[in-house]
C-alpha cells in the first residue's frame, strides 16, 4: 500500500503487511466468555444508559455480567448503578466493584477521589489505562462484558478492538440524520477491524402518548433500516424517550427499572446475544 506508514498499531488496515497482533491477555485470573463492545460516532445518544441496560437484562436472564467503561473523560456507568465504594486492589491486581444485582463494574471514578475530578489525560495514557482495565483487573467468571466505549473513532475505540478480543458490537445512535450519517463511520470501522456489529439501538426513537398511545417522532423520521439494510446487519432497537429511563440514572437505580421499559430492549437481548 502506497500510503502505508508501516506503524501498524496506529492502523487500522487488515493487509498482508501486518504481522504482529496486539491482542493483550486478560488478568490470569479472569475468566470472560463474551466481549462485547457499545459504540456511537457521537456523543448525546444515550450509549452508557443503553450499556447498562444490557448488563442489567443480562444479568435478569441468569447470566454474569460485567461492564469495562472504556469512556474515561466521561465515565456515568457507576452514577448510573448508584456505585459509591472505590475499587480495591489486592496483591494479584484491581477488584471491580459489584452492584446490587451482582454486575461487576471498573471504572475511572471508581479510582478517582472524587467523582466530579476531571481526567485531563493525552489520548495515548487514556488508552494505557482502558488496556489496564482489561489486563490489571481480576474479572471472575463472567458471561457477557460490555465495553462502554467513548464517542467516536479514535484513540480509545482503536485500543480496545486492537487490544481486546471483542466478539461483536452494538452501535447506538439517534434518528436524526446527521448522527445517522455518523453511525456508518462507526459501522465502517468495525469492518475495518474485521468485528461483526451485532446490531443498532436506536434510542429516543419515537414518543409514545400516555393518554393516545399513538407515537410521535420528535427528532424526525427514523431513517435506521435504510443504513441496517446497506451494511447487512439484521438486528435493530427502537428505544422510546421515556423519563423513567433518565431518571433511573441518574438516581443509580437503573437495576430497578421495571420491565416494562425494557421491554423493546429485552427482545434486542435476546437477538444480538
Amino acid at each position: 500500500m502506497s500510503e502505508c506508514t508501516h506503524d501498524c498499531e496506529s492502523c487500522g488496515q487488515d493487509c498482508s503487511e501486518r504481522k504482529t497482533s496486539f491482542l493483550e491477555e486478560p488478568h490470569r485470573l479472569s475468566h470472560i466468555k463474551k466481549v462485547i463492545g457499545v459504540v456511537s460516532g457521537k456523543g448525546g445518544v444515550g450509549k452508557s444508559s443503553v450499556t447498562s441496560m444490557l448488563a442489567v437484562l443480562t444479568r435478569r436472564d441468569g447470566f454474569k455480567a460485567a461492564i469495562l467503561d472504556a469512556d474515561v473523560t466521561g465515565p456515568s456507568i457507576p452514577k448510573a448503578f448508584g456505585l459509591k465504594q472505590k475499587a480495591a486492589g489486592t496483591e494479584e491486581g484491581i477488584l471491580p466493584v459489584r452492584t446490587k444485582t451482582g454486575i461487576d463494574v471498573m471504572s475511572i471514578n471508581l479510582l478517582l477521589e472524587n467523582d466530579t475530578d476531571p481526567v485531563v489525560w493525552r489520548g495515548p495514557v487514556i488508552a494505557g489505562t482502558v488496556k489496564q482495565f482489561w489486563t490489571d483487573v481480576i474479572w471472575d467468571d463472567v458471561d457477557f462484558m460490555f465495553v462502554d466505549m467513548p464517542p467516536g473513532t479514535g484513540d480509545v475505540p482503536l485500543t480496545v478492538f486492537q487490544s481486546i478480543p471483542v466478539d461483536g458490537i452494538i452501535v447506538v445512535t439517534s434518528p436524526q440524520q446527521l448522527v445517522s450519517m455518523i453511525v456508518e463511520k462507526a459501522v465502517k470501522m468495525a469492518e475495518m477491524m474485521n468485528v461483526p456489529v451485532l446490531g443498532i439501538v436506536e434510542n429516543m426513537s419515537y414518543f409514545e402518548c400516555p393518554d393516545c398511545k399513538k407515537k410521535h417522532a420528535v427528532f424526525g423520521e427514523s431513517h435506521i433500516e435504510d443504513i441496517a439494510a446497506k451494511y447487512g446487519i439484521q438486528n435493530i432497537a427502537k428505544l422510546p424517550i421515556t423519563g423513567e429511563i433518565a431518571s433511573a440514572c441518574d438516581k443509580g437505580i437503573v437495576e430497578l427499572l421495571g420491565a416494562q421499559w425494557l421491554n423493546e430492549m429485552a427482545d434486542a437481548v435476546e437477538n444480538l446475544l
